[in-house]
C-alpha cells in the first residue's frame, strides 16, 4: 500500500475511491450523466466476435468471381453496408456500428483465413485479449465462410511467392506466426496505418465524390490506351462504394425515426426529440456537406466505419486533424447559439464512445505482440497551418478537456507541439498528461516537418502531416502506401555476430545467420561491430525481398476502392490505392523496418567494449559460456555488464555506441530496394514485440536474463535511466545519428513519479521539459505519470482496477489486460522521481 505521503493522480484517486467518473459535484456528474450511462457495463465482459461481415464479404465475392477486383471489392462492400444489421443503442447520439451492440471484432477471412481455422476455439480461451464467440458462429465460420477462403488468402500468395531462405527466417516452419528474427505483421493487416481526408467528405459529401467520378467516367475514351478498362472499372466502384454509404445513412435515418414513433411516454419525450435529430441528420449525411458540427462528427464516423469494414489497416484508421476539420462547423454553431460548449463536449465523447467499440481481433499466436487490445486511432490536436501559424484552436483546447476524467482509452489523442506552440495551450497539455491515462502522446514539429521536406515535400505540405498510428505521420492526398513492413529482431542479430551466425530461439540453436565468426576471434570491439552489421545486412536484405514480394501480392489481391475515392490522387489517375507506385503520387509511405530491442543492443555492446575490451575483466569465452547458460553460477559477471555504461543516462561512452548502432542501421537500410524502386524507412515502434520478441531469445550481455523483455522503442532498457528524464533525453538526442534522411518514429517512453508533477511548480517543471523535448528536435514523447505501487495493487486486486489505464508502447491499455510479464515491464521502467 502508499504511505499518508504519496501522492495520487487524478485517475489514481478514482480507482481508489471506486469511481469510474470523477463526479466532485452535483453538477458535473449531471453534465456527464449520458456518458457515465453509456459506459456502464462498457468492460463487464470481453468483446464479441461478429461475423456478418465475414459472411456477407464472403456472399459477395462467390457471385463475383468473373468480376474486375476493384469491382468486387466495390460490391462486397455494397452488400456489407446495405444488409449488416443496423443498431441504435440508448443514448447515443453518434450512430453506426461494424458489428452490433457494445466491444466488438470483425472478421477478414479473404487476408487472416488461414490462422482463422486454428484461432476459432482459442479466441475466448487465451488469457490475452479474450473474444467472445458462440458456437453458432464458430460452427458457420468452418462450415460456410473459411472453406471458400481456403487458398486463395492475400497471406497463402504471399507465403507461396517468397523464397524458402527468407520465408524460414521469417516464420520457420510455421507459416503463421514469427520464427523469431523477423516478425511480420502481412497475415494481420492489408495496409500500413492510415489516415484519410476527412475534409473532403464534410464540405463534398460522398454525392460530390460520386459526381466527380460520373464526370470522369463519363469523359473517358476506353479506345485510348490512357484511358483504358481499368479507369472505367475504378470509377465504377467509386460510384457503387459512395451509393452504399449513403444508402447505410439512410438505413439509419429510417431506424431512428421509427424508434422515435415508439418514444409515446411523456417521460420519454427527450429521447424522442434526439431519434427525430438523428434521423435528419442520418438524411443529410454523409451524402451531403455537413452543415453543422453534429451532423460533421456524424459524417466523420459513418466515413471511419465504412472504412474499417472495408479492410484492416495496422492500427485500424487514423482520425487525422480532427481539430482542424471540424473546428469550421464548431465555431459557427458557438457563434450562433445552434450548441453550447457542453453539448459539444457529450457530442464529442460519443464519438470516442463509438470508437472503443471496435476492437481488432489479432491471432492467438500472435497476441503477445499486441498485447492490450492495442489499437492506434489517432486524434491528432494542434501543430501549425499550412501557412505556418499556430493551428491551436478553440476545439483543441474542449477535445484536451474531452478526455479529462474520460475512463475509457479512446481515442488514441496526440498533440503537435512546435517551437510556438502557445504557453496556455501546452499548460492544459501538461494537466492532461498529469491525469495519469498516458494522454496525450507528443509529435514534435521541429523534427517530423524537416524530415518530410527532405523527402521532397513542400513546405506547406509538410506543415499539414497527420499523426496516424503509433508514432508514424501521413501527408492526405500527398503520399500513398505500399505494404506493411515487419520488425526485426536486433538482439537475436547480435547473438548470430557473437556466436559466428548462430542464435538460439525458443531454446533451439540454429545456424541462420552468415558466419562472421565467434566473438573469440574478434581481437577488436571494431571487429565485433563488422560481425553485427554483416548480421543486421543479412536480415535487412531479407527484410526487402518480403517486403517486395508482399508488394506485388497485394497489387494483384487487394482492392480499396472506398479508401481510394478520399484520394486525390487515386481520383486523378483513376487507380486503386493499393497500386503502390501510381503516378503523381510524390510520396510513398514504403513500409518500415521496425527495430526492436534497440537500447537493449546499445548497452549490450557498450558493456562488450567496456568489459571484454576496454578493462579486460572478463574473458571472452567467459561471457559467452555466461549467456548461454543464463548467468547461472555467473551471477558477478553479470553485475559487471549491468554496471557497464548504460545508454539514457547522458553518458558519453554509451551514447557514442548508440549513435554507431543508429547510423549502421540506417546505412544498411539504405543499402536495398524494393522491386519499387524505394528504401525503407527505420523505426523505433514497439507495440508489445519487446515482450513477444524478448521472450524467445536467450541472455544479452547488458545483464538481461533469457526471456525478458527487451528495451522499447528508442528508450533505453527499463530501470537502467538513472540520472533523470533530462539525461534521457540528451541521451536519445545523441543517439540520433542523421545519418540518412530515412529515420522516423523514434517513440520513446518517460515514466514519472506523480509528485514530480505535483502543484504548480510540477506542472512548470513538466511544461519546461516538453519545450526542451521540442527544442532537441525528438521526434515522440509519451508519458505514464504513475505510482508502481498502484500497479502492483491493480495485480493483487485486478476487479478493482479494471480501468487504470497505463502507456504502453504508441496507445494506452487497460493494465489489467495485458499480460503478467508486461505489466512487470512496465512497473520495471525507471520511475523518475525528479526532473
Amino acid at each position: 500500500m502508499q504511505n499518508s505521503t504519496t501522492i495520487f493522480t487524478p485517475q489514481e484517486e478514482r480507482m481508489i475511491n471506486n469511481e469510474l467518473l470523477l463526479s466532485d459535484n452535483d453538477e458535473k456528474r449531471l453534465k456527464r450523466a449520458r456518458i457515465s450511462r453509456l459506459l456502464k457495463n462498457f468492460r463487464t465482459q470481453p468483446p464479441r466476435v461478429s461475423i456478418e461481415r465475414a459472411r456477407l464479404f464472403t456472399e459477395s465475392f462467390k457471385q463475383t468471381e468473373s468480376f474486375p477486383l476493384v469491382l468486387r471489392k466495390a460490391k462486397a462492400m455494397q452488400k456489407i453496408l446495405n444488409e449488416l444489421t443496423i443498431y441504435i443503442e440508448e443514448d447515443e447520439l453518434i450512430v453506426g456500428t461494424c458489428g452490433g451492440p457494445g466491444r466488438h471484432g470483425i472478421l477478414f477471412p479473404e487476408l487472416r483465413g488461414g490462422w482463422l481455422k486454428e484461432s476459432l476455439e482459442n479466441l475466448q480461451e487465451t488469457d490475452e485479449n479474450p473474444f467472445l464467440i458462440s458456437d453458432e458462429d464458430i460452427k458457420i465460420l468452418k462450415e460456410e465462410i473459411l472453406p471458400y477462403w481456403n487458398g486463395k488468402t492475400t497471406h497463402e500468395s504471399y507465403i507461396s511467392m517468397l523464397p524458402e531462405e527468407t520465408r524460414y527466417l521469417v516464420f520457420g516452419n510455421d507459416n503463421y506466426s514469427t520464427l523469431g528474427l523477423i516478425q511480420d505483421n502481412a497475415n494481420i493487416n492489408a495496409t500500413l496505418n492510415w489516415a484519410v481526408d476527412y475534409q473532403k467528405v464534410l464540405q463534398k459529401g460522398f454525392n460530390g465524390i460520386k459526381k466527380d467520378a460520373e464526370e470522369r467516367l463519363n469523359s473517358l475514351d476506353t479506345l485510348d490506351a490512357d484511358n483504358n478498362f481499368d479507369k472505367a472499372f475504378f470509377l465504377k466502384a467509386v460510384i457503387i462504394v459512395c451509393d452504399a454509404i449513403n444508402s447505410f445513412a439512410q438505413r439509419y435515418a429510417k431506424l431512428a425515426k421509427e424508434m422515435a414513433k415508439d418514444e409515446k411516454d411523456e417521460k420519454d419525450e427527450k429521447r424522442r426529440i434526439e431519434l427525430e435529430k438523428i434521423s435528419v441528420i442520418c438524411e443529410r449525411v454523409p451524402a451531403h456537406p455537413a452543415r453543422n458540427f453534429h451532423e460533421a462528427v456524424q459524417a466523420q464516423w459513418f466515413t471511419q466505419l465504412a472504412l474499417r469494414l472495408e479492410q484492416p489497416n495496422a492500427g485500424v484508421i487514423g482520425n487525422g486533424r480532427i481539430d482542424q476539420y471540424l473546428y469550421p462547423s464548431y465555431i459557427r454553431d458557438i457563434e450562433e447559439g445552434v450548441i453550447t460548449e457542453d453539448m459539444a463536449l457529450e457530442i464529442l465523447e460519443c464519438l470516442w464512445v463509438k470508437m472503443a467499440q471496435f476492437v481488432a481481433i489479432n491471432a492467438t499466436r500472435a497476441k503477445s505482440f499486441w498485447q492490450g487490445y492495442a489499437h492506434f486511432e489517432q486524434a491528432v490536436i494542434g501543430g501549425q497551418t499550412e501557412e505556418g501559424r499556430d493551428a491551436t484552436n478553440q476545439l483543441s483546447y474542449l477535445i484536451l478537456k474531452s478526455k479529462k476524467e474520460f475512463p475509457i482509452n479512446y481515442p488514441d489523442l496526440s498533440v503537435r507541439i512546435h517551437s510556438q506552440t502557445p504557453e496556455p495551450f501546452l499548460w492544459e497539455v501538461g494537466q492532461l498528461i498529469r491525469e495519469g491515462a498516458g494522454f496525450p502522446k507528443l509529435l514534435n514539429d521541429e523534427a517530423i516537418i524537416p524530415m518530410l521536406l527532405s523527402q521532397g515535400a513542400s513546405l506547406r505540405e509538410a506543415r499539414d502531416y497527420a499523426g496516424c498510428g503509433c508514432t508514424e505521420v501521413r501527408m492526405l492526398n500527398k503520399d500513398t502506401y505500399l505494404a506493411l513492413g515487419a520488425s526485426i529482431n536486433l538482439p537475436a542479430a547480435l547473438e548470430m555476430a557473437l556466436n559466428d551466425g548462430l542464435v538460439t530461439l525458443k531454446s533451439e540453436k540454429q545456424q541462420l545467420g552468415p558466419r562472421t565468426g565467434l566473438l573469440r576471434d574478434f581481437s577488436s570491439f571494431n571487429q565485433v561491430m563488422d560481425s553485427f552489421k554483416m548480421q543486421v545486412e543479412f536480415l535487412i536484405r531479407h527484410f526487402y525481398i518480403r517486403q517486395s514480394m508482399l508488394e506485388m501480392v497485394n497489387a494483384q489481391k487487394l482492392a480499396a476502392p472506398f479508401t481510394s475515392c478520399l484520394h486525390d490522387v487515386c481520383m486523378k489517375e483513376c487507380q486503386d490505392i493499393h497500386q503502390g507506385t501510381i503516378k503523381g503520387a510524390n510520396f510513398q509511405d514504403t513500409g518500415n523496418i521496425n527495430i526492436i530491442g534497440f537500447g537493449t543492443v546499445v548497452e549490450s555492446l557498450a558493456a562488450i567494449k567496456k568489459v571484454v575490451y576496454d578493462d579486460k575483466s572478463v574473458a571472452k569465452d567467459e561471457l559467452l559460456q555466461a549467456l548461454a547458460n543464463n548467468f547461472q553460477g555467473k551471477e558477478v559477471i553479470r553485475q559487471m555488464l549491468l554496471n557497464a555504461p548504460k545508454y539514457g543516462n547522458n553518458d558519453r561512452f554509451a551514447d557514442n555506441v548508440a549513435c554507431e548502432v543508429d547510423a549502421m542501421l540506417l546505412t544498411c537500410a539504405n543499402k536495398f530496394k524494393t522491386v519499387n524502386g524505394v528504401s525503407l524507412h527505420v523505426k523505433f515502434v514497439p507495440v508489445t514485440a519487446h515482450v513477444g520478441l524478448g521472450a524467445l531469445i536467450g541472455a544479452t550481455p547488458n545483464g538481461r536474463k533469457a526471456g525478458e523483455p527487451f528495451s522499447e522503442g528508442i528508450s533505453p532498457t527499463q530501470g537502467v535511466d538513472v540520472n533523470g528524464p533530462t539525461a534521457t533525453l540528451l541521451s536519445i538526442s545523441k543517439a540520433n545519428s542523421q545519418r540518412y534522411d530515412n529515420s522516423q518514429s523514434r517513440l520513446l517512453n518517460i515514466k514519472l513519479s506523480p509528485k514530480t508533477v505535483d502543484g504548480d511548480k510540477g506542472l512548470r517543471n513538466l511544461v519546461s521539459m516538453i519545450r526542451a523535448w521540442c527544442d532537441q528536435k525528438h521526434w515522440h514523447l509519451q508519458f505514464n505519470i504513475i505510482n508502481s505501487g498502484i500497479l502492483r495493487e491493480a495485480q493483487k486486486d485486478p476487479e478493482k482496477y479494471r480501468n487504470l489505464i497505463v502507456r504502453v508502447a504508441g496507445y494506452s491499455a487497460y493494465f489489467v489486460d495485458l499480460s503478467p510479464g508486461l505489466q512487470n515491464e512496465i512497473i520495471s521502467r525507471t520511475e523518475h522521481q525528479v526532473m
